[in-house]
């Protein structure tokens, strides 16, 4: 059986494949940005791991032997799942493989934005570190006390309350639904975005997402509040978004996830020292890719033995 990895894979990654692939199954590892090898490979390919890069319509026609799609990862936006019900081919995630370094992720970019951790390293970097503008100092904060609104209640919120209730902070949640056993508490969202003094957002991006906190969301948080997503890009306006941030209308934002993935230079998000930017790696650790192969490897056996699927989408 033949199975397509198409992801730029570290070589501990590498390692980590060797040791767990099972003997019938062949899998080629491609990077992302090799087009040509991917497209030679398609054709052949029972199985597509699939990490970030767009599945599109086109790349499941040219690929007839297709039989699952298989997302490493929860996010689903970036495949063509109406391409994929047409030509009869599976597709699964994974919840919960990476929820927990996602959650790391999460409360490391809250205490970099509190801490203006980009300001001073680069100022530490300069050899300016000592001579900081005093004002500066002002702007610091601490998670304890301050209230922190998770939009979003999935399996990486439900890690995170807890811990930043552990830290002192009042924690509020907007979802689809109520959770009776949510540890924080309830609020709409228009409500949780006005007295949040964090927001972070834990949703995925769909066509009722898209674009949710648009100008005037932005506009209705608290004077001087926090922005983190590790989520989707696509959940914010990123041109409010850096009116805010430029305005002072908000304090600071974490991102793991923008818009236009990669990142080309150029982003005026990159420009603002109280903004923190990781390159949507979140997941990655070599915990989730371990649990990960584990899902994906089970999966790729039910295929080839006709039996139901793992947290399948499509």
């Amino acid at each position: 059986m033949k199975a397509v990895l198409q992801y730029r894979a570290s070589p501990g990654f590498r390692r980590q494949i060797e040791a767990l692939v099972p003997d019938w199954l062949d899998i080629s590892v491609i990077d992302e940005a090799d087009k040509k090898a991917f497209a030679d490979a398609m054709p052949d390919a029972e199985i597509l791991l699939h990490v970030l890069e767009a599945v599109t319509a086109d790349v499941i026609a040219h690929a007839p032997k297709l039989r699952l799609i298989q997302k490493i990862g929860v996010g689903v936006n970036t495949i063509d799942l109406d391409a994929a019900k047409q030509h009869d081919v599976a597709v699964c995630n994974m919840p919960g493989t990476n929820s927990r370094a996602v959650a790391e992720m999460t409360l490391t970019l809250m205490l970099s934005a509190l801490r203006r951790v980009p300001y001073y390293d680069a100022r530490m970097r300069a050899g300016e570190g000592w001579t900081a503008d005093l004002e500066s100092f002002d702007g610091l904060g601490e998670i304890a006390g301050r209230t922190i609104g998770l939009v979003g209640y999935g399996d990486v919120a439900r890690i995170l309350a807890p811990i930043l209730k552990a830290m002192g902070a009042q924690v509020l949640y907007t979802a689809t639904s109520q959770k009776p056993d949510a540890a924080a508490e309830w609020r709409a969202l228009p409500a949780l975005l006005q007295d949040a003094d964090i927001v972070s957002l834990h949703l995925p991006l769909t066509p009722q997402t898209e674009g949710m906190l648009d100008a005037a969301a932005l506009a209705s948080m608290k004077q001087g509040a926090v922005l983190i997503n590790t989520a989707r890009g696509g959940l914010v306006d990123e041109a409010a978004l850096v009116q805010a941030l430029t305005s002072g209308n908000l304090r600071a934002a974490g991102l793991d996830v923008v818009c236009v993935e990669p990142a080309p230079a150029g982003n005026p998000l990159f420009d603002l020292d109280n903004v923190v930017v990781m390159p949507h790696i979140a997941w990655v650790t070599p915990e989730t890719l371990d649990r990960s192969l584990g899902i994906a490897f089970e999966n790729c056996r039910r295929i080839r033995d006709g039996e139901d699927l793992l947290h399948r989408v499509v």
